[in-house]
């Protein structure tokens, strides 16, 4: 099938020099239920200027999905691939940045890259997951029907070089049409707490509770000896099965001490990284969570397992503590040699600190997608001076 010819980067730059008031579209479910998809989307339009100057497009969201059932959601895809042809229609849509997941989302976002595709409108595609082994499992029609469309975007952006391999060498997409961009996040927006000498006292979990996060692994560690009567106050944050691991904790007999605050706004995921001596995540899969690079930002020392992109970028013993998935005595023991030796506490926080500020602020990040977009859209959003979140916005 011929791919249409999408509009010229020339092209697009002189209707840029003549109008202001041109806009890119960042894709993908506009809600919580998003996740950290949603977050590196939200960030990325917090942190562009109030004013766009005529040379540069506003950066818009595109709701994909919605909060609402599945079948709700195809009307919230169908109003967004309206909005893609009304925005090409009228002249001032410069290109759209799909962020894709697997599963569902590769289905939705499939729709969005080939409709703007057939209009001509110029996509880069963001993809946001580990999806090889979902991949591997499709029917051979269906991965077909997955390189074609990756084959359609005019770049496609990854977080590290294990996504960066399975989307050369599986989906086949040419190296120099792979740009890999490492995500950012938000400067702390609350002073941290001062740390207490005895080092370790503050546990935190961010993220949706489930025993593929670790969460299950997480309780039974606290209940070890040692941990259970060491004066730990340790705060769980999130959505999921909030009231059956309260029961399992009950059960173990540690929820003297562990508390569950159930899903978190913005502001007070803020408070509770400023509280934390270390942020847990012993999951079993993961990209790259924000939740890690937020807490490095706060200067948090970070305990999580070695999965996805995350080894690539975080060394052990250095800026992380690393454990093995599924290694509950492990996980007890990294616990506790934190609490034993504040110092190795705190240098974790310093070390992470300085890579937060090397590879992951915001302002980085939206430099990198903003040359992309200058580069296939002809035009870019502009970024506000100072990148800071807003307080209105929910991760």
């Amino acid at each position: 099938m011929q791919q249409p010819t999408p509009l010229s980067s020339e092209s697009l730059q002189a209707s840029a020099a003549e109008r202001s008031d041109r806009y890119i579209y960042i894709a993908c479910p506009w809600a919580p239920l998003g996740g950290g998809m949603f977050r590196v989307a939200d960030y990325l339009i917090q942190s562009q200027a109030a004013h766009t100057p005529a040379d540069a497009a506003r950066l818009r969201p595109l709701d994909t999905r919605g909060g609402g059932s599945a079948l709700l959601s195809l009307w919230v895809l169908l109003t967004a691939l309206v909005r893609i042809l009304r925005g090409r229609l009228d002249g001032r849509l410069a290109g759209v940045h799909v962020n894709m997941a697997e599963k569902l989302s590769l289905f939705r976002k499939s729709m969005v890259v080939i409709v703007s595709n057939a209009l001509g409108v110029p996509v880069v595609l963001h993809l946001h997951a580990q999806m090889q082994r979902f991949y591997r499992r499709l029917p051979s029609p269906l991965r077909g029907a997955v390189r074609w469309v990756f084959s359609l975007a005019a770049t496609v952006v990854v977080i590290g070089p294990a996504a960066r391999r399975f989307v050369t060498e599986e989906l086949q997409v040419p190296a120099d049409r792979v740009e890999t961009i490492i995500n950012g996040v938000p400067e702390r927006m609350l002073p941290r707490r001062a740390r207490p000498a005895a080092g370790l006292k503050r546990i935190l979990f961010l993220g949706n509770l489930s025993d593929l996060k670790g969460v299950s692994n997480l309780l039974h560690a606290l209940a070890r000896p040692g941990l259970r009567d060491a004066g730990l106050e340790v705060a769980i944050a999130g959505g999921g099965d909030v009231e059956g691991y309260r029961a399992k904790a009950q059960s173990l007999g540690i929820d003297g001490f562990v508390r569950f605050e159930g899903w978190c706004e913005q502001a007070k995921t803020a408070q509770l990284l400023a509280e934390a001596d270390v942020l847990v995540l012993p999951s079993y899969d993961e990209v790259l969570p924000l939740v890690i690079l937020e807490a490095l930002a706060n200067g948090v020392a970070v305990v999580c397992c070695p999965v996805g992109e995350i080894p690539s970028l975080l060394s052990d013993g250095v800026n992380v503590r690393f454990v093995a998935p599924g290694d509950i005595d492990g996980l007890a023991a990294a616990l506790q040699q934190l609490r034993q030796r504040p110092e190795l506490l705190e240098q974790l926080g310093r070390n992470g600190r300085a890579l937060y500020e090397q590879q992951f602020s915001l302002s980085r990040f939206f430099a990198s997608v903003a040359r992309i977009h200058r580069r296939h859209f002809g035009v870019a959003g502009h970024a506000r001076d100072a990148v800071a979140p807003s307080q209105e916005h929910a991760p």
